[in-house]
C-alpha cells in the first residue's frame, strides 16, 4: 500500500457526518512515515458540480489506470487515518497531477499555506 494509490475500503461504522460505507479512497500519506498499520486517506465521492467552488474538492476524471467507474471528487475534508484492515481492494493510482492538486486541498483544510 502506497501513496497515490487508490483503494475501495470500507468505512463503517461511522459517526454523525463521516463519510461512510465502503467506498474508493486515496492513501495520501509519505511511505516512509509511521510504524502502526495504518494509512492516511482521503476519500472519494460522487461528482456534484457544485463541489467545483470547494478548494477541498478535487475532480477526479474515471480512467484505467485509476480504477474508478465515474466521475468522483476527492474529498480533503474527509481525511482520515484508518487501519489497513478497512482495505478491500487496490483499483489503481493517481499521476502525480492529481496528487499535487489533492495535497493543496489537503493544505487548505490543514490552513498549511503561507
Amino acid at each position: 500500500m502506497h501513496r497515490g494509490e487508490v483503494w475501495l475500503i470500507n468505512l463503517d461504522p461511522t459517526v454523525g457526518s463521516e463519510i461512510r460505507k465502503t467506498r474508493p479512497a486515496i492513501i495520501v500519506n509519505d511511505d516512509a512515515i509511521g510504524i502502526l498499520p495504518l494509512k492516511v486517506i482521503v476519500p472519494i465521492t460522487d461528482w456534484k458540480e457544485h463541489y467545483s467552488i470547494a478548494p477541498w474538492m478535487v475532480r477526479v476524471k474515471p480512467d484505467q489506470m485509476n480504477g474508478l467507474q465515474k466521475l468522483s471528487a476527492a474529498d480533503a475534508f474527509q481525511v482520515r487515518s484508518v487501519s489497513q484492515e478497512r482495505f478491500i481492494r487496490k483499483l489503481g493510482n493517481l499521476p502525480v497531477e492529481t496528487m499535487d492538486a489533492i495535497g493543496k486541498s489537503l493544505a487548505v483544510v490543514l490552513s498549511l499555506l503561507t
